[in-house]
């Protein structure tokens, strides 16, 4: 069987800005994307913290070392400058396999730099 599992997150970016007239997606920092491992053109889920909406979109890279998080087209009416937002990510993958991976989470500061790393633990459950 296969299962749809959390693969990677940025966790708490702060959205750099937006732009109604671009066609679609999200910009995000390259090297984010990289740590992140989130290809261009891959979808994510973004999550707003400020205002609770959910939006699925696909990850486009901008400038390494920028800290851009830059939603665009019609997703860019839904977050503001400054808000808190989470980009997650999604694989499928055999039940077995699911049950010993470990998914990649990126913390940033408010500049959206990265922290440094920390792995996301499994409880003795194995739950997250």
């Amino acid at each position: 069987m296969q299962r749809l599992i959390f693969k990677s997150k940025i966790h708490r970016a702060t959205l750099t800005g937006k732009s109604l007239e671009y066609e679609g997606s999200i910009a995000v920092d390259k090297t984010l994307l990289k740590l992140a491992d989130i290809l261009p053109g891959e979808q994510v889920h973004v999550l707003n913290l400020n205002n609770g909406v959910r939006l699925i979109t696909y990850a486009i890279p901008a400038p390494a070392g920028s800290g851009t998080m830059l939603l665009n087209g019609p997703a860019a009416r839904l977050g503001e400058p400054g808000d808190l937002i989470v980009l997650l990510t999604y694989t499928w993958m055999a039940t077995a396999e699911a049950k010993q991976y470990k998914p990649t989470v990126i913390r940033v500061d408010a500049k959206n730099e990265p922290l440094p790393k920390t792995a996301v633990k499994k409880k003795e459950n194995g739950r997250l």
